[in-house]
């Protein structure tokens, strides 16, 4: 997609790849980690999925609110958590998002908008339909965001969900990255019905788009009349991005046996970072000296992180009890 079809300035453009960029090396970073055994549990990355965190986030207010899955580290950096805090979330220290208790999945930062990450499949769809609901009930023009995965559209909170949402006009926006498999097992094999947002329109009536996930620009325009829509007062949207994790589902587990190297190989030439700096170049919108100056930007500050992760304290023993519920007001 062009920009001449968004008129996204020359900053805001440099912007989207700079947090592409920086969801990416922080990622790299963190598997890593996780191979020295610094990241204790699962890890599973966002590699090749930074498009879609990017252009959807980028739409947001910080009093929007956000649901994610057990692949969020690149919507709680897209949405405005630190790769400090990030970073030394995972390794289990008392300075990350969730002081330390929460890990790779369970990532929090509700100053921020970031309501949760979850391991469980499905819940951010509820959650977000709840969110919207509350906005609705009070008024305001806050919008929410559910991203799940294509392995949640066969479950039941994924029907519940976008009929709630359809039937009351709720502000929200569902955003399924669909990468082709939940864990190994092909979205072709586990559904008649591949198309998601055909699903949204035919049984909800909802507004629904079918878009290219490692673009981000699409991604980026999919979303602004989706949360236009929303503060209107116009009801949710469905936004499906196909997309590719090029990556194991988990750290540590297999990469082949369930899709082939060829197939690997082609999504990686459809790169989100890479095909949008080309882009830009190619139509005189940025330059390559650009890129290159993010590069060094964003390798400084992720280096910055590991570093602030690796050096801070473990919660203490003391406070195993702290944050276990609240007696509220």
């Amino acid at each position: 997609m062009s920009n001449d079809e968004i008129q996204l300035g020359g900053e805001q453009l440099l912007d989207l790849y700079r947090m592409m960029a920086l969801i990416r090396r922080t990622e790299e970073q963190l598997a890593r980690a996780h191979q020295m055994g610094l990241v204790p549990g699962p890890c599973h990355t966002y590699v090749g999925e930074e498009a879609i965190a990017t252009g959807v986030c980028a739409n947001l207010r910080q009093d929007d609110v956000i649901f994610s899955t057990h692949r969020g580290h690149g919507h709680a950096l897209a949405k405005g958590v630190s790769p400090r805090a990030l970073a030394a979330e995972l390794f289990g220290k008392a300075t990350g998002c969730s002081q330390g208790r929460g890990g790779s999945m369970h990532l929090f930062a509700p100053e921020i908008g970031l309501m949760g990450t979850s391991g469980i499949v499905g819940p951010s769809i509820l959650q977000g339909a709840g969110a919207g609901y509350s906005f609705k009930l009070l008024g305001c023009d806050q919008v929410s965001v559910a991203f799940f995965g294509d392995g949640a559209v066969s479950n039941g909170a994924f029907h519940e969900g976008l009929n709630l949402a359809a039937i009351w006009r709720l502000p929200v926006i569902f955003v399924c990255e669909d990468n082709m498999y939940a864990t190994e097992v092909p979205f072709s094999e586990a559904t008649r019905v591949h198309d998601v947002a055909a699903r949204a329109k035919a049984s909800y009536d909802m507004a629904a788009v079918r878009i290219d996930g490692n673009d981000v620009l699409a991604v980026y325009q999919a979303a602004e009349a989706a949360v236009a829509r929303a503060r209107a007062g116009d009801g949710p949207t469905l936004i499906d991005c196909k997309t590719y994790r090029t990556r194991p589902h988990a750290e540590g587990m297999r990469d082949g046996g369930y899709r082939s190297a060829e197939e690997m190989a082609a999504w990686k030439q459809r790169d989100p970072i890479a095909s949008f700096a080309a882009c830009l170049v190619e139509e005189g919108k940025a330059t390559e000296v650009e890129f290159a100056a993010i590069d060094a930007e964003v390798n400084d500050i992720v280096a910055d992180a590991m570093e602030f992760a690796r050096s801070s304290p473990f919660p203490d023993p003391a406070t195993a009890a702290d944050y276990i519920f609240s007696l509220g007001a």
